[in-house]
């Protein structure tokens, strides 16, 4: 899932930000921003366009979140959303199980569980804000196994 590369977009117009300089961390944000390129219900995106300020739980210091991306969507009852979308593997979505042994990989994962729980918690207030939506989608939504 760490395959980086740039993505060029074939409907430029709708990207919101430069569409020259468009660049995925995952096949699964590529396979997103594809989806978001070619979907006709897809009126704008963006890929890390927008920045959000959070304190992280790991040094108490206010740090910048630069959600996946934004959408803005007809819906299929012709109301316009718009969302923030932060593209991740399931496993990182839930709070890691407590282990008898706390290694440096267990460490790691309780660290970004924290961090990312500060990073949601400042999107959805974004969105509260601005009624908008945040979502997290994971290989489930995205379809892929």
């Amino acid at each position: 899932m760490s395959y980086k590369g740039k993505y060029s977009p074939i409907n430029p117009r709708k990207y919101k930000g430069d569409p020259n300089n468009v660049i995925y961390r995952s096949l699964w944000e590529r396979k997103f921003m594809k989806y978001c390129d070619t979907n006709p219900n897809i009126l704008e995106w963006g890929s890390e366009e927008i920045a959000l300020g959070y304190i992280s739980p790991l040094d108490n210091r206010p740090h910048r979140y630069f959600p996946d991306f934004y959408i803005k969507v007809k819906e299929s009852t012709g109301q316009i959303k718009k969302y923030l979308i932060e593209i991740k593997p399931k496993k990182q979505t839930v709070e890691p199980e407590k282990k008898t042994r706390v290694t440096k990989g267990y460490l790691y994962e309780v660290m970004e569980y924290a961090k990312n729980q500060a990073k949601w918690s400042a999107a959805r207030n974004f969105c509260k804000d601005n009624g908008w939506e945040f979502k997290i989608l994971t290989e489930a939504e995205l379809g892929i196994k």
